[in-house]
């Protein structure tokens, strides 16, 4: 049979089970809060492979890939230095924003910050600077268009239909829950299919002559393939580049669609477990970058052609060294990893709408102005409606700005919505988890600044030629050559974010010392 009806076949029964969990996860939605966090569901192992899972998304297996396949060696940095940032990250906040966020009944990260600092105005502030995060979503739908153009031979605008209502129905189903269950099945698969490319890597699957001749090979192409940086992108060109991805990716695991899923943890107690079983799923699954280097080896430059894309490099891969059953089933694996942050975006997506600014803002606000109070059921049971529509409505936006940005590599796309999330973080939820003295006007400032400054440099918006030679021509001209790279910009402005927090907070006044005690004795009780 060929590759399309294989794929048919296994894509179809992929669908019904992710359809079926849906149905499950359903019944296990009582109210709202069931949808948005499914506090308390779930044992470290199995919540450690579906945030692994979440954080290795189509940036890890279609974009690094092809990141890899255009810069050789030098990108696979990455593949180790991700997850240190990342995790280190959610070390040193789990234990505040996991524990306080029970204590305040928390569903979202925006929620968290703004009963943080009592201030339902950040609370507003981190919603709508979510929305950025729409960007990451749609790079996980263009994803799911490559790999449905090339396992089906669908055109592309089916393509991304079908990937749009695949998410849909199991998450307007299931919420969190339906979040949750399909990814730590789909993390589960995730990490055979990384263990897999890791060793078909070390032996130079596919290639005469094995390793060696695999690293010969893409140095007769290009030096520059297979040096430790390259000079040829700003993403790998310095040192710089590699400090950049650990510190970019310090608060990627607080971002909305993946701290949320702090809470769903059984008990406190797992809470090492979770982080060091979830590190070593994610540091397996950013090896991915491994499956470009190979394709690059085996078919040269042909996916700089027209009509080819090197983010197709992993299932070219697959295809070329594979059987043809064997590769479907591995690409609907490779599926699975883009449904797997695609339901956790959209879940946290719906909750900015519904619980951020409709429960925890607009009701107030029409209360204050004399409306009659609702009753906790009914709110409750309309923020789960609003949930679901919710959920519909970004899908089908997030459909139309993935059609409109298929010629930009995924894992771009995906660092233009998440790279000024966690620049903006970076001060009020990281520096937040440590110390105390964070303050209402320290987290507003931290918040714009790092945003602000990962937007101004990555834009470019930066001109050297407004400065004459000197020390600030020469800093103005790096900062404008670092602009392409969001992993430097996001740095950068995670610095800056840091550094205003802490200078804002000491300027001004302090939360009041009943409200911290309550925070952090949380921790330490």
């Amino acid at each position: 049979m060929s590759l399309f009806t294989w794929s048919w076949i296994f894509l179809i029964g992929y669908i019904a089970a992710m359809v079926g969990i849906g149905f499950y996860a359903q019944r296990r939605i009582k109210h709202a809060d069931d949808f948005a966090t499914a506090r308390g569901s779930y044992g470290p192992g199995f919540l450690a492979f579906a945030f692994a899972a979440s954080t290795a998304s189509g940036a890890t297996f279609l974009g690094t890939p092809a990141l890899s396949y255009q810069w050789g060696f030098a990108a696979n940095w990455g593949n180790f230095l991700y997850p240190l940032g990342l995790y280190f990250g959610v070390l040193i906040c789990m234990r505040l924003v996991a524990r306080a966020g029970h204590e305040f009944g928390n569903r979202s990260i925006p929620e968290y910050l703004g009963d943080r600092y009592q201030s339902d105005g950040i609370r507003v502030l981190v919603s709508l600077l979510s929305l950025v995060l729409f960007f990451y979503l749609a790079g996980q739908l263009v994803s799911g268009l490559v790999m449905f153009e090339i396992l089906l031979g669908l055109p592309a605008h089916w393509a991304l239909i079908i990937t749009g209502a695949v998410l849909l129905l199991y998450v307007v189903l299931g919420g969190a829950h339906a979040d949750i269950l399909t990814d730590g099945i789909q993390g589960m698969m995730m990490l055979a299919l990384a263990v897999l490319i890791i060793v078909m890597f070390v032996l130079g699957t596919g290639i005469e002559g094995g390793f060696p001749a695999m690293v010969d090979n893409l140095r007769t192409q290009d030096t520059a393939l297979v040096s430790p940086l390259n000079p040829n992108t700003p993403l790998y060109h310095s040192w710089w580049s590699m400090v950049a991805i650990v510190l970019a990716h310090i608060p990627l695991g607080l971002l909305p669609h993946l701290g949320n899923k702090l809470w769903a943890l059984k008990t406190s107690e797992n809470q090492m477990t979770f982080v060091r079983l979830a590190f070593l799923f994610g540091l397996a699954m950013g090896m991915m970058g491994f499956a470009g280097l190979i394709t690059r080896a085996l078919v040269g430059d042909a996916l700089f052609a027209d009509g080819a894309t090197p983010n197709a490099a992993l299932p070219v891969l697959l295809i070329e060294v594979f059987p043809t059953w064997v590769a479907a089933l591995i690409c609907v694996a490779v599926l699975s990893a883009i449904m797997s942050t695609a339901d956790g975006l959209v879940v946290s997506s719906s909750q900015i709408v519904a619980n951020d600014l409709y429960r925890r803002t607009w009701v107030p606000y029409q209360q204050r102005r004399g409306a009659a109070k609702i009753d906790e059921d009914v709110l409750d049971q309309r923020v789960l409606r609003i949930s679901r529509v919710s959920t519909a409505a970004v899908l089908v936006l997030c459909m139309l700005m993935a059609w409109a940005m298929l010629d930009i590599n995924i894992a771009i796309i995906i660092w233009i919505g998440n790279g000024g999330m966690m620049a903006a973080f970076a001060g009020p939820l990281v520096l937040g988890a440590l110390w105390s003295g964070v303050t209402r006007h320290g987290a507003y400032a931290g918040l714009l600044a790092g945003f602000g400054t990962f937007a101004i440099l990555y834009l470019q918006l930066i001109n050297p030629q407004w400065f004459s030679p000197g020390p600030l021509h020469s800093a103005a001209q790096w900062l404008h050559q670092e602009g392409p790279n969001p992993y430097s910009s996001a740095a950068i402005g995670e610095i800056m974010s840091v550094l205003m927090t802490f200078s804002v907070s000491k300027l001004t006044k302090p939360l009041p010392t009943a409200h911290l005690q309550r925070v952090f004795q949380t921790v330490d009780s």
